[in-house]
């Protein structure tokens, strides 16, 4: 049986913390920052974890856990 391959776009977005969730980014922070509040600013930089229903699907295209640093 062949080795299966890592999902490369799933690897550069999320990474698995040491009890194996997984973490992410939230989105809407890359521009527009103008006429977002400081405090809207500050908790987007915060790190989201992926939402324990999505887990088996973002665990399907990262086989080996997270081989992408």
């Amino acid at each position: 049986m062949p080795k299966m391959k890592t999902h490369k776009g799933t690897a550069k977005r999320f990474r698995t913390t040491g009890k194996g969730r997984f973490k992410r980014a939230h989105a809407c922070n890359n521009h527009y920052f103008e006429r977002k509040t400081s405090r809207r600013k500050r908790r987007l930089d915060q790190p989201a974890y992926v939402h324990p229903t999505d887990k088996k699907r973002v665990m399907r295209l990262l086989p080996y856990g997270n081989d992408a640093k």
